[in-house]
């Protein structure tokens, strides 16, 4: 049996996971698991067309689940396409979704679901405060999650990032039950990622484990959780970068990325608070722009995670202290062709205030280590450029 055939069990946390290659084929049981009989599949316009879509409808289709699909799905989601979701939704009298694709087709896919017996704006439902109890639980679809990227984690989520389109600001959409009900995990579902998204998908799950790690909020759970996806990225994302047909490396990446959502109830930080504006601005890849500015925030936290980073280092196997971590962190951007500097993605420095107000209303900056404000968020950007 080779090492990526051991790679397959049931998981029961954070919720119900199928994972293992070819598990795809489970989708009928998966959806009766669930309570699902008319679902919509969701997923977005780039993988309407390919393979993995047509094998997934002809599975719902060969255990009568029908062969109904929504794919007008931008690669940043707003409330335009929710609202064009719904309307297929509900013109299909479906009663569940399968949210399918990278973070842009699952993030949509649980908001159809979270929204489809909702009455109120789903801006009404932020993750500010207490705001998720203003919905109707018995209005929420059950979600069958199956990804097709290793980065994002959305399919063990609770949550989903929503663009809004008058303001270009990226809103966190929170509620428990937004957690899909069951979830696929098929490393061979990612096999036909090209090499750029494998990075920056990568990385994603990369940060989502850093910035959970160095969140200063008390999850001893989530830091052990944190601390080994990242040694999965470590092993396993160069290996999945120069053979997208690694089974092993795929598993284990989309293992990582589970990891990374899950861990990241801990908090996140600047490299979230800051990705998100830019991405909302400059319609970057959310991954590859978290890749790009990970430096220049590790060096901005220095003060506050140096030593915290000293010992994961230790057991990363990466030498050298808080200067090897940083030293690790380039040395995986370049060999991932990494973009240096946000100006390399277009961002140009007059941007600079308007970006720092946006990041500091973005929900991530609470978990970041070194309390950011106005000046030194402005400073960072800078960095980052």
């Amino acid at each position: 049996m080779s090492a990526a055939e051991t790679l397959r069990a049931n998981w029961s946390y954070p919720t119900a996971i199928r994972f293992g290659a070819g598990r795809i084929a489970e989708i009928g049981e998966a959806c009766a698991s669930a309570g699902i009989r008319r679902p919509l599949l969701v997923t977005d316009r780039g993988l309407a067309s390919l393979p993995i879509t047509g094998r997934a409808l002809d599975l719902m289709d060969a255990a009568g689940l029908g062969r109904a699909l929504f794919a007008e799905v931008d690669p940043n989601p707003d409330e335009k396409n929710l609202a064009a979701g719904l309307a297929a939704y509900r013109a299909g009298g479906h009663d569940g979704v399968i949210a399918c694709g990278g973070g842009s087709g699952l993030d949509l896919g649980k908001m159809v679901a979270f929204m489809a017996g909702q009455t109120r704006p789903v801006w009404d439902f932020e993750d500010i405060g207490d705001w998720w109890t203003r919905a109707d639980p018995a209005g929420i679809a059950p979600i069958v999650a199956v990804p097709t990227t290793a980065g994002t984690g959305s399919e063990v989520g609770r949550a989903s990032v929503l663009t809004n389109s008058e303001t270009h600001v990226k809103k966190i959409i929170f509620h428990p039950k937004v957690l899909p009900a069951q979830v696929i995990c098929d490393p061979e579902l990612t096999v036909g990622m090209p090499p750029a998204i494998t990075a920056g998908t990568g990385m994603d799950a990369f940060a989502h484990c850093l910035e959970a790690f160095c969140s200063p909020h008390f999850h001893p759970m989530s830091a052990g959780i944190a601390l080994e996806g990242m040694r999965l990225v470590k092993d396993y994302l160069p290996r999945a970068f120069a053979d997208g047909t690694d089974m092993e490396a795929r598993a284990q990446m989309m293992a990582a990325a589970a990891m990374g959502a899950v861990a990241f109830q801990k908090g996140l930080g600047a490299i979230h608070a800051i990705s998100h504006p830019v991405g909302a601005l400059y319609g970057t890849h959310h991954g590859t722009t978290n890749a790009v500015v990970m430096p220049a925030v590790l060096r901005f936290n220095r003060p506050a995670i140096e030593a915290k980073l000293s010992r994961a280092g230790a057991y990363l196997g990466i030498a050298g202290g808080f200067d090897g971590f940083c030293g690790f962190v380039d040395a995986l951007n370049a060999e991932l062709g990494i973009p240096t500097g946000l100006a390399a993605l277009g961002v140009t420095r007059d941007r600079v205030p308007d970006l720092a107000v946006m990041a500091l209303e973005d929900p991530s900056v609470a978990g970041n280590p070194v309390p950011m404000t106005h000046e030194n968020t402005r400073a960072l950007l800078a960095d980052c450029l």
